[in-house]
Order: C-alpha cells, then sequence, then structure tokens
C-alpha cells in the first residue's frame, strides 16, 4: 500500500458494498477519495490543505457531507461492528471534546448542534459502550453538560438482551434504575457504588480494573486530531468523523 492510499484494497473491499450507486459520469476513484477524507480526519486539516494528490478539496468534503446524510458511514460501522458477534463484556463511559470556535459559530438549517458549556469550556461529549477488547460498538453525541445517566439511557436500546453480559462502568453510572434495566436484559452490572449511598451495590474489583479499555479506546480516537477539536458546527457531520475513525481503527 502507497503513502497515497491510506486503505488497501482488501480494506476497501469490507466498506465498497455500502457505497451509493454513480449515477451518469463515473464517480471518481473511492480508494482514493475515501484516503483522502481519513487524510484529512486524522491530520485535523481543513478540507482546503488537503494534500493535492486527493484530487480537489472539493470533491472531498463533498463526498464527506453527502454519504454523511446518506447514512453510509453509520451503515458500514454498524455492519462491521455487528460481524464481531455478541459481546460477553461490554463497558460503558463518556468523554468531553472541545469545540472549536468555529464550530461554535452561527448556524442555518436547523440542524443539531449537541455544544454545550461546563468548567472546560464549550464543549460537545461523547458517550459509547464498547466490548471487552476496548472496541466501540455504540456511539452517541450530546451537549458537554450531559449527564452521563442520560447518555446510558439514549444507548440503553442498543444494548443486547441476552444472559451472561457483564457491564462495566464508573460511579457516574451507579444508579437504582439503570442496575434495574440492566437486569430486566440480562445483563450484571459491574458499578463501584457511589460515596454515600444507604444500601452501596457490590461488585467486582478484579472485573472492575477491565475499565481501563474504554478509557483506552477515547484516547486513540482523540488521536486523529478532528476528533479531538470539533471543528465542525454540525453534530451529523461531526459524528461521522468520529465514526470513520472507529472504523479505521478497529473494525478494518
Amino acid at each position: 500500500m502507497s503513502d497515497l492510499f491510506l486503505l488497501s484494497p482488501l480494506q476497501m473491499s469490507k466498506i465498497e458494498p455500502f457505497f451509493p450507486r454513480s449515477h451518469g459520469v463515473p464517480r471518481v476513484d473511492d480508494r482514493r477519495v475515501v484516503s483522502g477524507i481519513v487524510y484529512v480526519l486524522k491530520h485535523g486539516l481543513q478540507w482546503r490543505d488537503a494534500p493535492p494528490a486527493y484530487g480537489p478539496h472539493k470533491t472531498l468534503y463533498n463526498r464527506f457531507r453527502r454519504w454523511t446524510e446518506m447514512g453510509v458511514f453509520d451503515k458500514i460501522f454498524s455492519h462491521l461492528a455487528a460481524e464481531s458477534g455478541p459481546p460477553d463484556t461490554l463497558m460503558i463511559d463518556a468523554t468531553h471534546l472541545k469545540a472549536h470556535r468555529t464550530a461554535c459559530s452561527l448556524l442555518k438549517g436547523g440542524h443539531p448542534r449537541h455544544i454545550g458549556r461546563t468548567k472546560g469550556g464549550l464543549n460537545s461529549k461523547l458517550h459509547a459502550i464498547c466490548d471487552g477488547e476496548g472496541r466501540p460498538l455504540f456511539m452517541c453525541l450530546t451537549a458537554g453538560q450531559t449527564s452521563d445517566h442520560v447518555g446510558a439511557k439514549i444507548l440503553y436500546p442498543t444494548l443486547p438482551e441476552h444472559g451472561d453480559t457483564l457491564m462495566i462502568g464508573d460511579k457516574g453510572y451507579d444508579s437504582d434504575q439503570y442496575r434495574q434495566a440492566l437486569k430486566a436484559k440480562g445483563i450484571s452490572a459491574c458499578i463501584p457504588p457511589r460515596k454515600g449511598r444507604n444500601s452501596p451495590a457490590a461488585f467486582c474489583k478484579t472485573q472492575y480494573k477491565q475499565r481501563h479499555k474504554v478509557e483506552n479506546m477515547f484516547a486513540k480516537l482523540k488521536d486523529w486530531r478532528r476528533v479531538a477539536t470539533r471543528y465542525d458546527r454540525r453534530a451529523d457531520v461531526f459524528m461521522a468523523a468520529i465514526i470513520i475513525a472507529a472504523i479505521v481503527i478497529w473494525w478494518l
């Protein structure tokens, strides 16, 4: 694989079935364009600063934007993650992603933004559930001030409904309601109790030590500079960048 093409032919073969069919004029080389999109997102460039070898920057941006709106990247991520089979261990956590001033500027069209203010300034919050190997399975984006419990509630419908599954989370997810909801799906909880609980729940400290894997997952995502810092005003466009990073890092 050359320095220009960041995805090998084998990797492309896994995602090409999800690409929309071209109509009329044949589409520009998909491998080159997708590699250009990956390059921009990973290195945190403005689209106009993409290396000329990937073609016109407008082609890269238009393809990224159009396929985001069509849900192409969502379908690729969901399919590849599902191929790993039902997980025995799940881990849930959330992290803040700093919003650049360009992401906070005025936005027309009424698209959701999911940017909020916290002690760290304006940011968004990425909620994620990963498997026992630290690979993301389900993710959602909210405003920065959104609590972990709200993120867990949004992700709850995606959880599998079968027994012998363990959910590991930190104290931020300690609530009777969430524990009961997990139990309803046959999922056992490994969540340390918060201080001051009248009836603190027991948890396995050995199992809880695995939680570093979800922290490592966030660290790897933030190695992609357009994920670590949000430049996109639209939440769906920013989320597409996160999904592409997850696909390339773990599922290809």
